[in-house]
């Protein structure tokens, strides 16, 4: 099949940062797997880090966690979804990525795609959609129809973009969130933002303006940056879930406050096998429902072409850059 990887880690700018492969075709699928023939993935901040941080020894090693494709075949303990059925999915870090024609993933991990849109357009979704979810309804353990305000650093990335959509169309929460150029603020608007703060300025002045408490915080990137801003507008007893890492952030600061703090990882339950891994697949479910009914929007940003190392690379750059805005798709092989 064919494929694209790397065998050793180089900054975007190599040659050989990421190479086209032939690679032999996965196993017949065991237990709760599927093959997925894959028609479109997304590129999300996660694989440029692995590329730079992980060096697979010499062995060529597949990225790629945002996929829509086509069910090939399917394990005998399958029962979820069914072969020649169209899913998407975001697939496990401890296993192959979705960048080959050919993917093998648990199917509880898994959802049938929205029948609106594209394969490209259902790539975008999966990874962000499932972080988003379960930051909001899983780690801050907002109540469906909750009251009072959210503040979400970052709203104009992947996963802000659906954490929006989220909180306005399954909350009734104020929906705060931050911006910094003119078309990532009219993004954000777009999306259902009812403020938009500048996060390239002190956010506590501009949080503060708008006479708003704030007892659920999301924040997607920068977090350290923002951390004292961050301590002094939680609300008591308030939460914040991040995805980032705090590096040398005084965590203790939130102690007066009684304030709780959540780390969001959407590849634990896949990479650790947890009991409740179908939660992903009922949560894609429900996702794909809401897209279909015209709820929720898909989050797709530019789509670069054919999936090969070419367009792969040039995606890995922009990623890079930290000027993407919503999600980066490549189609076909």
């Amino acid at each position: 099949m064919k494929a694209v990887g790397y065998t050793h880690c180089h900054p975007v700018t190599h040659p050989e940062a990421l190479l086209d492969l032939v690679l032999p075709d996965p196993a017949a699928p065991k237990g709760h797997d599927i093959l997925v023939e894959i028609r479109a993935v997304a590129v999300n901040p996660v694989d440029t880090k692995v590329r730079r941080a992980a060096d697979p020894a010499g062995e060529p090693r597949v990225l790629g966690f945002d996929a829509a494709g086509v069910v090939r075949a399917k394990g005998p303990d399958v029962t979820l979804v069914a072969v020649g059925q169209e899913v998407f999915f975001a697939g496990s870090i401890a296993r192959p990525g979705s960048n080959a024609e050919l993917e093998l993933v648990d199917s509880r991990i898994v959802g049938p795609k929205p029948k609106s849109l594209s394969f490209a357009e259902a790539a975008a979704l999966p990874l962000t959609t499932i972080t988003a979810w379960e930051a909001l309804f899983e780690r801050l353990a907002i109540p469906r129809g909750a009251k009072g305000a959210i503040l979400i650093v970052g709203g104009a990335g992947g996963v802000g973009s659906i954490a929006v959509q989220l909180a306005r169309q399954l909350t009734s929460l104020t929906v705060v969130t931050t911006a910094s150029r003119p078309e990532t603020k009219a993004w954000v608007e777009s999306l259902g933002a009812h403020h938009v703060l500048d996060h390239s300025k002190p956010l506590g002045p501009q949080a503060k303006a708008l006479g708003l408490s704030f007892p659920y915080i999301l924040s997607t990137t920068e977090t350290e940056s923002h951390w004292a801003e961050i301590v002094d507008i939680i609300a008591p007893q308030g939460a914040l879930c991040m995805i980032d890492d705090l590096g040398a952030a005084p965590v203790g600061a939130l102690k007066p406050k009684s304030a709780s703090l959540h780390w969001e990882y959407m590849f634990a339950r896949p990479v650790w096998g947890t009991p409740d891994m179908v939660e992903q697949h009922r949560l894609l479910v429900e996702v794909s429902r809401m897209i279909d009914a015209g709820t929720l929007k898909t989050t797709i940003g530019q789509n670069f072409g054919r999936i090969n190392a070419e367009n792969l690379i040039r995606a890995h750059a922009l990623q890079e850059s930290g000027k993407a805005r919503g999600k980066i798709v490549l189609e076909g092989f």
